[in-house]
């Protein structure tokens, strides 16, 4: 029971630590996406402004698929009035692997909100699809997530 508590104090204090020096605007984080599909997201800052954002998830559509996606998104902080929101946007691609593999283009429209006392994001996004492969088409998606920045 000591060891529990020794190494559960440990932790808490390295989470308090980190999270006075992540901020959700810049590094990297990683969290869950709930919706189509619902997994795992990660996200990079590579400027300000833009970021690389990748899932891999289960989408639960039509026959479920193993999920992946990786997308380029571009953040507009002066879309809201208060800086904590931005508004995003973005292009990528995606492949759902399942017994007929599907490829697509992506593009990405979504809201983020980034907490001031901790190093957390949460974020809303719509994602239409032109499916490439096996044959041409429109589908969707989106969902609700968080992040924890490190």
């Amino acid at each position: 029971m000591k060891f529990l508590k020794k190494n559960s104090l440990i932790l808490l204090i390295t989470l308090i630590c980190a999270s006075r020096a992540a901020s959700p605007e810049s590094g990297k984080g990683i969290g869950f996406l709930i919706g189509e599909p619902t997994g795992l997201n990660a996200k990079m800052w590579t400027s300000s402004q833009t970021a690389l954002d990748a899932g891999l998830a289960w989408s639960f559509g039509k026959n479920g698929r193993l999920h992946f996606h990786a997308d380029h998104l571009w953040h507009n902080f002066d879309a809201f009035e208060h800086k904590q929101f931005s508004l995003y946007f973005g292009a990528g691609v995606e492949i759902n692997l399942g017994s007929l593999p599907v490829a697509g283009v992506r593009g990405v429209l979504g809201v983020n909100y980034f907490f001031k006392e901790f190093p957390l994001d949460a974020f809303f996004e719509i994602v239409p699809v032109f499916t490439v492969l096996p044959g041409s088409g429109f589908t969707g998606g989106g969902g609700i997530g968080l992040r924890w920045f490190f």
